[in-house]
């Protein structure tokens, strides 16, 4: 069960920008992440490198300050807003839930939950 200043910090990492270094350091080698219902990714390696690829597509990925953070014992949720803007310039939003399970200090499992309907939607800059 993880302390609820060791979540705030993870929070943090993701807020600051440091994608890939908050799977580093939060997560277990043995995590998992699922997008919504699909298959879900498998080893805090390949977390990170899917996390880089992703990034390394972007011109720029803007992290909003959690809108929610709530924690009960090992579970966790946090209310993320994604600001993800493309090599050519657009913006796009994703709003989601993740629903995390802490093992001790670290995340073993994350699960994204967002209405795919309306996410990525573009946003204006600003």
């Amino acid at each position: 069960m993880p302390e609820r200043k060791r979540v705030e910090a993870f929070v943090a990492a993701v807020v600051s920008g440091d994608h890939v270094g908050a799977i580093r350091d939060f997560y277990c080698e043995d995590a998992s992440m699922q997008e919504n219902a699909t298959e879900p990714r498998r080893g805090r390696d390949v977390l990170m490198a899917h996390e880089a690829k992703a990034l390394a597509r972007l011109q720029r990925m803007h992290t909003h300050p959690a809108r929610a953070v709530l924690v009960d014992g090992d579970r966790v949720v946090i209310n993320w807003v994604f600001d993800a803007t493309d090599q050519s310039g657009v913006t796009r939003r994703l709003e989601e839930l993740a629903i995390q399970r802490w093992r001790g200090d670290r995340i073993i499992e994350e699960r994204f939950f967002y209405d795919t309907a309306t996410a990525w939607r573009v946003v204006e800059p600003g």
